[in-house]
């Protein structure tokens, strides 16, 4: 059995969002950070993932975990599992949705507010554990070539969504029975 730890992006999922929905109807799932929402300060959230994977020093766990993550939460992921050794071995996969694309030479303007580590350089080493990553074709954030370069950087296997938008409740994704599917895949596949 594996834990799963829901991983939001930069805001907080609305009631109507999968995400949410997904929390109400699972009880034993678990956000990463808790309780979700912003500001969004990567390192932060880094530590939050930690933390949740590892059971932090309180309570170890040894129970893998399968990770859900949305668009920033994606790259939470990445850059978690980039600066681990050891703890990867508690995550068994990861469902990876619609992550925002980061222009590598992005550079935050110096009148500008501080930078909340989003625009920091995403790590593009392969992930350690079995994942998907989900694809849209009509994202506003990034382009499905972005996506493509993403899956084969982070070794994710990519689910082309079709026309989904940004997988969010402005898209229609309240429901998101083929998400549901796409974890089951990942939790059975992963025991």
């Amino acid at each position: 059995m594996s834990r799963i730890l829901l991983v939001p992006g930069r805001g907080r999922p609305r009631p109507e969002h999968w995400l949410r929905r997904w929390a109400d109807a699972h009880p034993h799932y678990r956000w990463a950070p808790y309780p979700p929402g912003p500001p969004f300060t990567l390192a932060e959230r880094v530590a939050a993932l930690h933390h949740a994977v590892t059971g932090g020093r309180e309570v170890p766990v040894t129970e893998p975990a399968v990770l859900v993550a949305h668009s920033a939460g994606c790259l939470s992921v990445a850059a978690w599992a980039a600066e681990q050794t050891g703890a990867t071995a508690l995550v068994r996969a990861a469902l990876l949705v619609t992550p925002p694309h980061v222009d590598p030479k992005w550079t935050s303007e110096p009148d500008g507010p501080p930078d909340d580590g989003v625009h920091t350089p995403v790590p593009r080493t392969p992930l350690p554990f079995r994942s998907i990553l989900v694809a849209s074709r009509t994202d506003p954030y990034t382009t499905f070539a972005q996506f493509e370069r993403y899956a084969a950087d982070w070794g994710a296997e990519l689910f082309d969504a079709g026309d989904a938008g940004h997988v969010e409740t402005a898209s229609g994704y309240g429901p998101w029975p083929a998400g549901e599917r796409l974890l089951a895949s990942l939790h059975k596949g992963s025991g």
